[in-house]
């Protein structure tokens, strides 16, 4: 069933954004893809994870090691999570424009990321089939280090980053620049991610989006959002690709 928001002015950079409804995915539609960074292609630091663990005690939470993982997850990118909750509490126009306030103005960390297992594989098989692009709602310093230190740079032709577009994710703007600078139309480009930001991007752009399982989205919040595909990781797209 689609979901379709109120609000008294235009949503997103787009005045039709209307109805997202979720879809089989249409393989003779891809042309190029769009990948997020956190949760997505950068893995959540599960030693922290496992320090928290000893804070989420099973009493109160069903699934302690799930909790612990999205609360570091929404420690490393508090936006995307913040907007997730945004979603579902019907405030999401007030938090989109904190969100895009935010990517803008944080402080970018010095720490060591962590790489979704099996991604370099993945990247290296659809290396060449289909143009590739990162659209982040980081800032580009952090996206290209991020991206250098496990030398993915030359993976992709274009890199979208928060300040690449006049706004960030949920807007489509991102995706709408990605697709423009890869040549391709956006209703050509699959979205892949993982939270209802990323779907939300792909899908208002007109692109298609798949949901991935490794990072911070559960599974029926992305397909609420649209997506036409989940993964229960980022690695299993070029599987999926090549069926």
């Amino acid at each position: 069933m689609g979901l379709f928001w109120r609000s008294a002015i235009p949503k997103y950079s787009t005045p039709d954004y209307g109805t997202i409804a979720a879809m089989s995915l249409d393989l003779s539609r891809i042309k190029a893809l769009c990948f997020d960074v956190d949760g997505t292609l950068s893995d959540t630091d599960d030693l922290y994870k496992q320090k928290l663990l000893r804070f989420f005690p099973k009493f109160l939470f069903r699934d302690p090691d799930h909790s612990a993982r999205r609360f570091v997850m929404w420690a490393e990118a508090p936006g995307n999570a913040l907007l997730g909750v945004a979603d579902t509490l019907g405030i999401d126009d007030e938090m989109t424009a904190v969100i895009d306030w935010m990517s803008r103005h944080r402080r970018q960390s010095s720490k060591k990321f962590l790489l979704v297992p099996g991604v370099d594989d993945m990247l290296h098989q659809l290396k060449g089939k289909y143009p590739m692009s990162v659209v982040s709602a980081r800032d580009e310093r952090g996206t290209i280090r991020f991206l250098e230190q496990f030398d993915l740079v030359n993976y992709f032709d274009v890199i979208v980053t928060g300040l690449s577009a006049e706004h960030t994710k949920p807007y489509p703007d991102p995706v709408l620049l990605a697709a423009r600078k890869m040549n391709v139309n956006p209703e050509a480009c699959l979205m892949i991610g993982d939270t209802t930001v990323d779907m939300r991007a792909g899908k208002s752009a007109g692109a298609q989006a798949a949901g991935v399982l490794c990072g911070f989205g559960e599974k029926e919040e992305l397909l609420r959002f649209g997506a036409d595909l989940i993964l229960e990781t980022t690695s299993d797209l070029a599987g999926e690709l090549f069926r």
